[in-house]
């Protein structure tokens, strides 16, 4: 099934009222590193929970020296402060919603899938962050078994783009690469086609037995810093806002495709999302 979207505004804003004026809001978590430039990371998750209508909470599993460039250096923060906080947040709040990105090493990753086993009714969205834009590899291969082995199984929607997909699979073709991710647990996979050479980006939704849902997106003439993160984030709150899964994975690719032709380039290297968008042309 092939979809074409309206390229219009913002596919929640119709609801932005109802959400901006009620003390209900639902409350996301974000499990991720931080990105000094506010591109990606814990910074891109906050921006887009709460442009989206949710409280956003995070837990900072890394520092970077980075820039939107490249990543210079990770330093992972101890997987017990991880934990203590995660626990302390969930302790006092109802989170609705759990979105993971950059991990950091191996033990953090046993952390947060422990701590995902005592929340098994939580959606998850876990964007596998394996490489900076700039090439820097960020997960050596203790930590792809362990999201193999353990963040797999408990992934409502995974959410790789192409070179992810196949790096965490083993293979090549995306049907290939959808089919053996399936296999490991997870619920969903959504693969983004953004680092495909097609003239269009087209995002593949795969489920095991249901059809594939491809949606078409025109590419955009830059590179982005934070795409990613801003799709799997977006997702994440539209869940916790209730939307079903194929739903929240159309509208989330809406936003993130209007925060990036609204981007901006602050730095020397890559664009910057803009996810208040619809506030600035207000």
């Amino acid at each position: 099934m092939t979809l074409t979207p309206s390229l219009g505004a913002c596919p929640v804003n119709a609801n932005h009222t109802q959400f901006m004026t009620t003390t209900h809001l639902p409350v996301t978590l974000s499990i991720s590193g931080h990105d000094p430039t506010g591109g990606a990371g814990i910074q891109a998750d906050i921006e887009t929970m709460s442009a989206l209508g949710c409280i956003a909470t995070s837990v900072v599993t890394c520092l970077t020296i980075q820039d939107t460039h490249n990543v210079q250096k990770l330093i992972p923060v101890d997987s017990e402060l991880i934990e203590t906080q995660v626990r302390a947040l969930t302790a006092d709040m109802t989170v609705s919603a759990i979105k993971i990105g950059l991990i950091g090493d191996e033990a953090i990753a046993e952390v947060i899938a422990g701590l995902l086993d005592d929340h098994p009714a939580l959606p998850v969205v876990l964007d596998p962050v394996l490489a900076a834009g700039g090439g820097t590899d960020l997960a050596g291969a203790r930590l792809l078994e362990k999201i193999h082995s353990r963040l797999l199984p408990r992934t409502t929607l995974l959410t790789p783009n192409s070179d992810e997909a196949r790096r965490l699979s083993g293979k090549q073709e995306l049907d290939s690469c959808a089919a053996a991710l399936l296999a490991h647990g997870c619920g969903a996979v959504l693969i983004t086609g953004a680092h495909e050479s097609a003239p269009e980006v087209s995002n593949r939704l795969y489920r095991s037995g249901q059809p594939t849902i491809t949606t078409s997106w025109p590419r955009l003439p830059y590179s982005y810093h934070g795409s990613g993160c801003t799709l799997a984030s977006a997702v994440t709150a539209l869940l916790a806002l209730g939307r079903p899964l194929e739903e929240a994975v159309i509208e989330a690719q809406g936003y993130t495709w209007n925060a990036l032709s609204h981007g901006f380039r602050p730095g020397r290297g890559q664009h910057l999302p803009d996810r208040y968008f619809e506030w600035r042309r207000q």
